[in-house]
């Protein structure tokens, strides 16, 4: 039996961890903290756990994380990385769902998050959990910086043209839409409902701190730096997130990009690639671990459009964090993440 502590429980990311983890028959969760909800029993915070957890809420402490074989951070950014060294130094593995270890330019990262990182050597050893991309890095690992939610959706979208070359590097443009809880549990005036409801915003277009991660990461798979537009929306829904992703192909040929992308994910268990003119839709992911892809090519034109959508919530944080945890442990890498997505 896997020990998982989790720190930062009362957030989104942290109920959906326990929500996924209550399911999962090779975990028992030990440690679950808050600060601001010390000695509170975890069901009277989130009723839908009651009759899964007998425990409460804990102010964080390394004495007890470190009895955990495994410690999830589900925490807003600079937490994980003030906690992390000493409990990898005492043998814990270490899942940061946040950014601390994700961009490996540590003078990016700073210039982005307006911190000072105070474990930059980390850094260097965390490999990111993005599994389609890093499963054998991953099985390994020590500390895994899970992927961001937009930059799943992205990556996964963008991945099979940038390896193959096809497309102009340096003219790729994401348009994507997100929910209201990407924003987090925290109260804010923009995801009020009377703020967000029946409207469509863009955000961050100057630049998102999810740009550099993005950018990262394609740029590996393309082997040299890209060009990307990147401009996230907030949309009037709950969960979800759903990337429409341009590239232009160099060579206007048939390129077989509908068996590229069932050939690149043929054994991925959370990436689902539609039939060829499918339009996948956010509620198709809503609670569950999957990606769906489709891919377009207007009027045979050289514009390539995918679509990508996840559940931001689940493929795009906590249910990543527990595909990589069961491949950190040498378990089925679909345990305890069988959730078929809910409709309505």
């Amino acid at each position: 039996m896997i020990k998982a502590g989790i720190v930062g429980g009362t957030g989104y990311t942290g109920v959906e961890l326990l929500r996924i983890l209550a399911n999962h028959p090779q975990v028992r969760v030990e440690v679950i903290t808050s600060r601001s909800e010390d000695g509170m029993q975890v069901s009277e915070m989130f009723p839908n756990l009651r009759g899964h957890y007998d425990l409460a809420f804990s102010v964080p402490d390394v004495e007890r994380l470190a009895q955990c074989d495994v410690v999830f951070f589900a925490t807003p950014h600079g937490v994980a990385m003030s906690m992390a060294p000493e409990l990898i130094a005492r043998g814990v593995r270490v899942i940061d769902l946040g950014a601390d270890f994700r961009i490996r330019d540590v003078a990016l990262w700073e210039q982005w998050y307006k911190l000072k990182h105070t474990c930059p050597d980390l850094v260097a050893e965390a490999v990111y959990g993005l599994p389609e991309i890093n499963r054998e890095q991953i099985r390994d690992a020590r500390l895994i910086a899970c992927a961001g939610c937009y930059p799943t959706a992205v990556q996964l979208g963008y991945l099979p043209l940038l390896e193959k070359g096809l497309v102009d590097h340096r003219r790729l443009v994401a348009d994507c839409k997100s929910g209201a809880s990407g924003a987090g549990r925290g109260a804010s005036v923009g995801t009020l409902l009377c703020e967000a409801s029946e409207s469509v915003k863009a955000y961050g277009v100057p630049g998102h701190r999810h740009l550099p991660e993005i950018r990262q990461g394609l740029t590996l798979a393309a082997g040299r730096p890209v060009g990307l537009t990147f401009v996230p929306h907030l949309m009037p829904m709950i969960r979800g997130i759903h990337a429409t992703l341009y590239s232009v192909l160099k060579d206007p040929v048939d390129h077989g990009l509908q068996a590229l992308y069932e050939e690149r994910f043929a054994n991925e268990p959370f990436v689902d690639v539609m039939p060829a003119g499918s339009h996948p839709e956010t509620r198709s992911v809503k609670g569950s671990n999957m990606c769906r892809i489709s891919i377009h090519r207007p009027q045979d034109d050289d514009t390539v459009v995918v679509l990508s959508v996840i559940d931001n919530l689940v493929k795009g944080a906590s249910g990543q964090a527990v595909q990589v945890m069961n491949i950190m442990f040498g378990r089925p890498e679909n345990e305890g993440l069988q959730q078929v997505a809910m409709l309505p």
